[in-house]
């Protein structure tokens, strides 16, 4: 299996909106949870979202809950994480993974496949 690749980043202003998108053309055969990490300069990467590739169900962060929301298109084997409100807080590299299961889980252990990342900067 191919890793994700993660587009969509880049600089934005406090109160704007972004759009990343993750391709996981990998998956084909098999249709698991997938999920957005981010990590900060100097910080532990963290739970930003989940959900199942062949379900409705979606798990959020409470940091972002209400302002982000993740969505699927098994179509084209992509996974988006649409980003409003934006705060500086924000600030971080996005990381997209596919998990190990169709669990919708939060912790970095419980997925395989990592992106290696974009870039999200929120100015004040």
């Amino acid at each position: 299996q191919v890793q994700p690749v993660e587009s969509g980043g880049g600089l934005v202003q406090a109160g704007g909106s972004l759009r990343l998108s993750c391709a996981a053309s990998g998956r084909t055969s098999s249709s698991y949870a997938m999920g957005w990490f981010r990590q900060a300069p100097g910080k532990e990467r963290e739970f930003v979202a989940a959900i199942t590739w062949s379900g409705s169900s979606t798990n959020y962060a409470a940091s972002v809950n209400g302002r982000f929301t993740i969505s699927r298109d098994n179509a084209k084997n992509t996974v988006t994480l649409q980003m409003n409100s934006l705060k500086p807080e924000d600030t971080a590299v996005y990381y997209c993974a596919t998990a190990r299961g169709f669990y919708i889980g939060s912790r970095i252990s419980e997925y395989n496949y990592w992106g290696q990342g974009t870039q999200v900067t929120v100015s004040s």
